[in-house]
């Protein structure tokens, strides 16, 4: 394979600490350490995937053996029998590279020790690069301890040394950490990333356009590699003459344009439930998972709550100009605590269509409740603007009574102070009978005979047969997923609870394990009676007297009486 065939991630592999893109503060470190000859006996790089953890292990040991020293290294062999060629393709006799996914026993780490009982047999410095480090069993790390914290030293001045690399920190035992010297890699920041997949862009003369090269950026979260396997398949992609516009790119990328979710945001605030369900349904159309949905939506929320504090930069490509904008706008015709409720709602259906089977059919349901809960919303807002609105009239009367009272003689004040006493009486008799009026609903039994007294018969069964409860809080239910439910239950109920109470409640999904429906409870509890009339004396001379006689039921003595 020749190297123009390579992928881009191969291709274009940092090979000396200069290449190194968004690590900056680590390279100034390692190779100050370097200099001043105060090198660990163990690099620990930890980071998430495409950072640079394995090509910075290999740049270490490159670094460490370089014959030119550390401010020449190279990728190809620049003095007479130098080590950096043969490092860099992971064939030097005494650079061991061990992956730890695929050997992961105790035995391959004690192999690996008496390994490291010779030493070096043409560099400075054996070293061991293992990737994934975290994969090792606990005899592993274990066994491990000691070679770490007294690595053996050789006879020719040279020594061991250790470089690990892992995505998942927090799998070490602290016991093998706090041996090592540790690096976090961070994510490379937005605008970095995109300075350099343009240069390599331009390198392999890829007709790609900057948005483009925006969305790459955005979809690979800080990772490099991500990034140039995702600029890999653009450039292959694309055999026209003309740059690979954004619509394009999010087709092939499998991404959908952020200005559909806008209009989806849109849409549920004006109630519009059709056409919410049309621009999802042309999102998922597009192959795009629900969960990447949900937490594009989550994105997108975000953006909604707190775009007065944020500037277009902050938004890391996610967002152009005119979406900018158009978020900007629209939210400041909305409130921040339905934004609140929507995140958590949100974060409850992620959890939700992990036991659904049709996630699709989670997700529109999920659409249509926030219509449902935005219009709950600004029903209570209009009868709260309603009540000032009433405050403030009765208030400017008043102003007005009074003032006509100081030109009056005291018959005038006598009749006006029971005039407006009689208004103060009659809006607290209202008040009070809305008060008795409300439905006080406190635990399932008192919302189940709620259904009976209100003629809901189809709740009141969907309630006692297919309800598993898992708590019942104020304003607060919380049911176990049961597929025989029907897919309007919480909408309507969420409804009717608002009517009978004049509160908002939120019913919510859970995995948890709930009670047993009330259906199960009287199916359980006659079962129960079965089995303990059987133990009784009457049962068995029965059945000695009637063989085949089978009983199916027992009722208390007391229910006619």
């Amino acid at each position: 394979m020749t190297t123009n065939s390579k992928v881009l991630a191969l291709k274009y592999r940092p090979a000396i600490f200069d290449d190194l893109i968004g690590q900056d503060v680590i390279k100034e470190t390692i190779i100050n350490s370097i200099k001043d000859n105060k090198i660990p006996n163990a690099y620990l790089f930890t980071g998430i995937r495409g950072v640079g953890k394995t090509t910075t292990a290999r740049i270490v040991a490159k670094a460490l053996n370089c014959k030119n020293g550390i401010d020449n290294i190279v990728n190809q062999n620049s003095c007479e029998n130098c080590h950096c060629e043969a490092i860099a393709n992971s064939n030097h006799i005494d650079v061991l590279e061990m992956d730890a996914a695929s050997k992961t026993g105790v035995d391959d780490v004690r192999d690996l020790i008496e390994f490291s009982r010779y030493g070096p047999t043409i560099a400075k410095f054996k070293i061991f690069i293992i990737d994934e480090v975290h994969m090792l069993s606990k005899q592993a790390f274990n066994a491990l301890l000691k070679t770490l914290e007294e690595p053996p030293q050789y006879k020719d001045g040279g020594s061991l040394k250790f470089i690990f690399a892992t995505t998942e920190i927090k799998k070490i035992p602290i016991t093998v950490v706090s041996r090592c010297q540790r690096f976090d890699l961070s994510r490379v920041r937005s605008q970095e990333l995109f300075n350099y997949i343009k240069k390599i862009k331009d390198l392999e003369k890829g007709k790609i356009s900057d948005d483009v090269i925006r969305l790459i950026v955005k979809i690979s979260e800080g990772s490099v590699r991500d990034a140039l396997s995702l600029l890999d398949r653009a450039i292959i992609s694309n055999n026209k003459n003309t740059d690979l516009d954004l619509n394009e790119a999010q087709k092939i990328f499998g991404y959908f344009d952020k200005a559909v979710l806008i209009q989806i945001f849109e849409y549920i605030f004006k109630g519009d439930e059709n056409k919410v369900l049309e621009q999802y349904r042309l999102i998922y159309d597009q192959g795009i998972e629900p969960k990447i949905f949900l937490n594009d939506f989550l994105e997108m929320l975000y953006y909604f709550k707190n775009i007065s504090s944020l500037k277009i930069e902050s938004t890391n490509f996610s967002l152009n100009d005119e979406q900018f904008k158009l978020i900007k706008n629209l939210s400041s015709q909305i409130e921040s605590n339905i934004l609140v409720l929507f995140w958590q709602f949100t974060i409850n259906i992620l959890q939700e269509i992990e036991i659904v089977a049709d996630q699709n059919l989670s997700i529109e349901m999920f659409l249509i409740r926030l219509i449902h809960l935005q219009n709950i919303s600004n029903s209570s807002e209009k009868k709260e603007d309603h009540k000032d609105l009433k405050i403030s009239k009765e208030k400017g009367d008043r102003k007005e009574i009074k003032n006509e009272t100081l030109l009056s003689n005291n018959k005038t004040i006598e009749q006006i102070k029971n005039v407006v006493q009689e208004e103060v009486n009659n809006k607290k008799d209202l008040v009070e009978k809305k008060i008795e009026n409300q439905i006080q609903i406190k635990s399932l039994d008192d919302l189940i005979k709620t259904c009976n007294d209100k003629r809901e018969l189809q709740l009141k069964y969907e309630l006692e047969s297919n309800v598993n409860l898992v708590s019942f809080e104020k304003n607060r239910i919380e049911i176990s997923f049961n597929e025989n439910l029907s897919k309007d239950f919480i909408k309507t109920i969420s409804a009717k609870l608002y009517d009978w109470t004049n509160q908002r409640w939120i019913i919510s999904l859970s995995k948890k394990t709930g009670e047993l429906s009330k259906k199960e409870n009287l199916k359980d509890e006659k079962n129960k009676n079965i089995e303990s009339a059987k133990k009784t004396t009457l049962y068995k001379k029965i059945i000695e007297t009637f063989s085949d006689a089978e009983l199916i039921d027992v009722e208390s003595k007391n229910k006619y009486e």
